[in-house]
């Protein structure tokens, strides 16, 4: 099968983003002014994105890469379904 990415960088990511979450909540409960618990929700969303999107570009650099040279009719079939399903659901979100 395909060799797992390192993702370490994106648990220092998530890790940062779970504190500001945390500081959102802070915000709420002290019942800050609601355009800076704006900006730090937009702030999160971002960072969350780039973590998206790092996701992403490893899934293709490894997983994709690999079935696309080297896998069965079937996996490659699987792949473009996940591909596309993940597309759609992009789209509603």
């Amino acid at each position: 099968m395909h060799k797992n990415p390192d993702h370490k960088d994106n648990i220092v990511a998530l890790r940062r983003i779970e504190g500001q979450i945390r500081g959102i909540q802070k915000m709420i409960e002290n019942r800050k002014y609601c355009i800076d618990i704006l900006n730090q929700i937009y702030a999160a969303k971002g960072a969350l994105s780039r973590v998206e999107e790092k996701i992403l570009e490893k899934h293709f650099k490894y997983c994709i890469t690999e079935t696309v040279s080297g896998g069965s009719q079937s996996d490659k079939q699987q792949k473009l379904q996940e591909i596309l399903k993940l597309i759609r659901q992009t789209r509603r979100g």
